[in-house]
């Protein structure tokens, strides 16, 4: 087999957020699959994450897409969306089109392209039913924009009712926590084709859960509605972890 060039962009999703490890760094199921995959390959894999938290998804495919190309990938990843549906008047088929863009230019470059949709926080959200509503939206239209292409791979999460349930996420409740991004490099390694650890689907460990009531307002929705009112976000200010090449090497 060819060596593998796996890069991803996105948002939060992609970059990891909230798996936290010990020196504040956060590692996500781009990571998990990367080491994954070069394991199950017995052979080094090269890996980048150029994904950066409260991105909007046509600033992901500005800003990220083409410097992802140049690397001259054999494998790119693609989710996005997840912040566009949480705000008011959200155009589903606009935010849909990107897939269709990113898809375009991987074909021109012969890239492999791996979609992704997020895992569903619905059930735990505030104004949950809404999000829910436009993420089946947003599923349904961007594999409408796929249905013929059966050598785009897919690693789909939203459907995912395990991933749902709360030991999956972390406390802000929006972000998987390590368990949901070691079940979703799992489904990623399997959607390529690689064995998976068995434990990743199903993570054993109990993780602490967040704040409930006022003190949960208080903490994550608070802070959330203040970027949204001076139009900042939780990204400024932040670049790429990985906008080179990381060789993951087998362990």
């Amino acid at each position: 087999m060819a060596a593998v060039r796996f890069v991803a962009i996105g948002d939060s999703f992609t970059e990891g957020v909230g798996d936290e490890l010990p020196d504040g760094t956060v590692r996500g199921w781009a990571d998990l699959a990367a080491q994954g995959w070069a394991d199950a390959l017995d052979t080094p894999v090269h890996y980048a994450n150029l994904a950066i938290r409260g991105r909007l998804i046509w600033p992901i495919v500005e800003e990220q897409l083409e410097p992802a190309l140049a690397l001259g990938p054999t494998h790119l990843s693609f989710n996005g969306g997840g912040n566009d549906i949480l705000r008011p008047n959200a155009n589903i088929e606009h935010i849909a089109d990107a897939f269709s863009r990113v898809l375009r230019r991987c074909d021109e470059e012969g890239v492999t392209l791996i979609v992704l949709s997020g895992a569903n926080p619905s059930a735990q959200l505030p104004m949950g039913p809404v999000f829910q509503r436009r993420g089946d939206a947003l599923s349904a239209a961007v594999l409408r924009r796929i249905e013929d292409r059966p050598d785009v791979i897919r690693a789909l999460n939203w459907p995912d009712t395990e991933l749902s349930q709360p030991r999956y996420w972390s406390q802000d409740r929006l972000h998987m926590n390590a368990n949901g991004h070691h079940r979703v490099a799992a489904r990623v390694l399997s959607a390529v084709g690689v064995e998976p650890p068995a434990r990743w689907w199903t993570p054993s460990t109990e993780l602490p859960t967040g704040p409930a009531g006022l003190a949960y307002y208080r903490e994550f929705v608070g802070p959330w509605v203040r970027r949204r009112l001076t139009r900042t976000s939780s990204g400024d200010g932040r670049s790429a972890k990985y906008a080179q090449w990381a060789e993951r090497r087998p362990q």
